[in-house]
């Protein structure tokens, strides 16, 4: 059995050979420190080698690691199409994964219901930062319609894999990280009842987080409702999960 590699946890740790397979799309990163080091406009070349010129133009190397994704979605788009995110979805570099998520979410002829049945089989990567791109990369339209993301997401919470329970809380959550806020969630969260009941006793320990993260996020402008939904899981499951999620979810009221 292959020893699973221990990623990097500085960009100075990162063996040149192994920065080198980065850009070139021949290995996945293993921390989120070797997909901030990876030379995007290097490794769009690779990937898609009709772009090697055009996306040293305008993929900005100072820019934040989330814009960067969008750009080169855009640089892609503008240039090949549509026609290639299967490609990229199945590409062994994360990052192209990546790339495909962030165009799906803004294809414009697909309701925000068609963007998400597409945007599953990422959501459900069985690489972390896949998984991360999946639910930034639609965020902005889950801001701007959180109820409509709701109805689609929350029976998204009974799914078989842990992977597709965790996105819909973590692409709802009131606050998020490196995201836009959902002004509606942190004022009046009511309505995300329904998909946190379904979660309150999962085995995942991935769920749980989200879970307690998005009632964390939550309680910084109403702390009523979550000592409400906390009072009423407590009273219903005795399960190590919910007690795990009530000490998370409560730790900074």
């Amino acid at each position: 059995m292959t020893t699973p590699r221990k990623g990097a946890r500085r960009v100075a740790d990162i063996p040149p050979d192994l920065l080198d397979t980065l850009n070139r799309g021949e290995t996945e990163a293993v921390t989120l420190v070797e997909n901030l080091a990876t030379d995007f406009a290097t490794l769009l070349g690779h990937v898609l080698p009709e772009l090697a010129g055009a996306a040293a133009e305008r993929i900005d190397p100072e820019a934040g690691v989330t814009r960067r994704m969008a750009q080169a979605a855009d640089c892609i788009l503008q240039t090949c199409g549509e026609d290639v995110i299967d490609k990229l979805a199945s590409h062994r570099a994360d990052l192209a994964r990546g790339w495909a998520a962030y165009m799906i979410a803004v294809l414009p002829d697909l309701t925000l219901a068609e963007k998400l049945a597409r945007m599953r089989p990422l959501a459900a990567d069985a690489h972390f930062g896949v998984r991360e791109w999946a639910w930034l990369a639609v965020r902005p339209m889950i801001v701007a319609a959180p109820q409509a993301a709701l109805d689609i997401l929350t029976p998204w919470a009974q799914d078989e894999d842990a992977n597709i329970r965790r996105f819909a809380t973590e692409a709802t959550r009131p606050r998020g990280v490196w995201c836009s806020h959902i002004t509606q969630f942190k004022e009046a969260p009511e309505p995300a009842r329904p998909l946190l009941d379904a979660l309150y006793q999962d085995p995942s320990r991935y769920v749980q987080d989200s879970v307690a993260n998005w009632l964390n996020d939550a309680g910084k402008t109403r702390a009523d409702f979550v000592r409400a939904c906390c009072v009423n899981w407590q009273a219903a499951s005795d399960s190590p999960a919910t007690a795990y999620i009530i000490k998370r979810a409560t730790r900074s009221l």
